[in-house]
């Protein structure tokens, strides 16, 4: 959560003084600019992942070195799961700040013919991110261990393609419905990839 705070930090700065520095009246350039700030955010969130990866890392091999057997107490594969639950809860819990301060007024949205499920897709979304987050934790960690960088570039271009897609907003059916289909398909990578099969969901499902 902390290593997210760090690169949202950045992100707003760097978008702030881009803002601050260009004509306000511009509406084009001020739309440019903001694609800019998703788009570098994005990198940045997916940059500080890769430095909290080499960071655990480290952890693990003092860890192995202190240890009587030989062996670390927790594994990759659960460090990336809880990487990725709190990049995902700390997005989570900044996405409902600002829906509650949109929520606090001066207006209030629909009445000017604004689309009135605004904050019933806005909580659609930040639920999908704090999953795809989890999930693109144990992608691009698994990736990172085993040198599959085209698994690290898989998650970077899903991320860029779920935050582009919020553009289509108002026409909210062209950011949830990709983004539901995108965490579909990651949470299955993310199954196998963590040693999950068919027949241990099948079983799963049977309580067997």
């Amino acid at each position: 959560a902390f290593f997210w705070l760090v690169s949202l930090l950045l992100s707003s700065l760097i978008w702030f003084i881009a803002v601050k520095a260009s004509n306000p009246w511009d509406e084009p350039l001020q739309k440019g600019l903001l694609i800019f700030g998703v788009m570098f955010s994005v990198l940045l969130q997916e940059a500080f992942r890769f430095l909290y990866y080499k960071l655990l890392r480290k952890a693990i091999e003092g860890l192995v070195a202190l240890s009587e057997d030989g062996c670390s107490p927790i594994s990759i594969q659960q460090m990336a799961y809880v990487a990725g639950v709190g990049f995902g809860l700390m997005s989570g819990a900044f996405s409902m700040i600002n829906l509650l301060a949109d929520a606090l007024g001066p207006g209030t949205v629909g009445i000017h013919g604004d689309s009135q499920l605004y904050f019933l897709t806005s909580a659609f979304m930040t639920m999908v991110l704090i999953f795809l987050h989890t999930f693109w934790g144990i992608l691009f960690f698994h990736g990172c261990e085993h040198r599959h960088w085209w698994e690290i570039m898989a998650v970077i271009v899903m991320h860029l393609a779920v935050s582009g897609s919020t553009f289509c907003n108002p026409l909210y059916v062209g950011s949830l419905v990709p983004s539901y289909l995108l965490m579909a398909a990651a949470a299955a990578w993310a199954y196998l990839l963590s040693g999950g099969s068919a027949r241990n969901l099948q079983r799963f499902l049977l309580c067997k």
